[in-house]
């Protein structure tokens, strides 16, 4: 079982080799950036989605500043604030700990997925959404499976826990979740196929992201990738794609919707020590924002926080040109750090997401206002 495990997480963790020679970021094309004014229609929201920078901090989002001419449309966020990120037992967390803290909102121990401390399953803020009628949805870059978005669906005392993880999706009422990780519903151990199983709850399960982009169906599965996705280079628009699908199905409901979208390869670039990489993905998240922005500006009852589980890399930058959108990037680890990350909020309920925070605030916030 030991040496399932461990191949298992070689396979979910290839991506944390430091590369050479990718230290600069010479420029590329700009996008415009278009400014929204919160308008709301209440105090309290009635949708939330939850954007999560996986590894990024306030050096990750100045290089895509940078990067893309001086404007992000994370500019369009207000009220900003900061979170402490260590976890139950260590000064630095993992993105398992740091995704329950932000899901859950408690402090665990490195490599739990929505239990607490003591192994105990601690209800989430999906959980929360569905118990108060409402829809919910999980997108990201990685497979479905991954620490992150997992913290979202599963209680597993340990992340590498690939396949149990993937069944704890069928013990949900999730309407809608898009990423990678067909493997851990087809592939198992003990020969269950739940790619077959949601299809029997209702599930429309799909794996083209090109037929993802026209789905309007009341549930759905879609597998993006047999494991991880490839770069936003081998996977285009794939995030914003997935988010508009998402939108759609979710704003159905007239109770209103938790979403929660993980841009999970800012990450992987900063344990790589590649720049060029993670502006890339910066950049990628960034006009993911700018899609719920408009979707929020519109809609008026959704309130928007985005932040990050943790800061990877210890990124630093060198030296830059905004006209050029040139980047000299430098590393001091190829891990994750004990930084504050920040915390971007619009919409009705935003004021309550300025200041330093603990990370697990931000779900008992939700709690609060949701």
């Amino acid at each position: 079982m030991f040496l399932l495990s461990v191949n298992c997480l070689k396979a979910q963790e290839n991506y944390k080799q430091i590369t050479e020679g990718k230290e600069v970021y010479a420029g590329g094309d700009s996008y415009d950036v278009k400014l929204f004014k919160a308008k709301t229609k209440g105090k309290k929201p009635k949708n939330v989605v939850l954007m999560i920078g996986d590894g990024m901090g306030v050096s990750h989002i100045f290089a895509g500043l940078t990067a893309n001419k001086g404007h992000l449309y994370l500019e369009n966020f207000k009220n900003i604030g900061f979170i402490k990120t260590h976890s139950a037992n260590n000064y630095i967390t993992d993105s398992a700990a740091g995704g329950t803290a932000l899901s859950c909102g408690v402090k665990t121990y490195n490599g739990a997925i929505g239990m607490n401390i003591d192994t105990v399953s601690v209800v989430n803020i999906r959980e929360i959404a569905e118990e108060k009628g409402k829809s919910t949805g999980v997108v990201s870059t990685s497979s479905i499976t991954h620490a992150t978005p997992a913290s979202f669906i599963a209680h597993q005392p340990e992340r590498t826990m690939y396949e149990a993880i993937a069944a704890d999706f069928l013990k949900t009422d999730i309407d809608v979740f898009i990423g990678g990780g067909l493997k851990h519903f087809t592939q198992r151990a003990d020969n269950r196929n739940l790619a077959e199983e949601l299809e029997k709850r209702g599930y429309f399960v799909e794996k083209d992201i090109n037929s993802i982009r026209d789905i309007d169906a009341e549930k759905l599965a879609g597998f993006t990738a047999y494991e991880h996705n490839g770069n936003c280079s081998e996977r285009k628009d794939m995030l914003q794609i997935s988010t508009s699908t998402a939108l759609n199905i979710l704003d159905k409901n007239k109770k209103g919707f938790f979403l929660m979208i993980e841009g999970s390869q800012i990450d992987w670039a900063s344990h790589q020590n590649n720049t060029q990489y993670l502006v890339s993905e910066m950049l990628d998240f960034d006009k993911t924002i700018g899609l719920v922005l408009d979707f929020a500006f519109r809609n008026k009852e959704t309130l928007i926080i985005v932040t990050a589980d943790h800061e990877t890399g210890g990124f630093a930058i060198n030296g830059g040109d905004v006209a050029t959108g040139r980047i000299e990037g430098a590393f001091i680890t190829g891990n994750h750090t004990a930084l504050m990350v920040p915390v971007f909020a619009f919409g009705p309920g935003a004021e309550n997401f300025s200041g330093i925070m603990e990370n697990t605030d931000i779900t008992q916030k939700l709690i609060d206002i949701f």
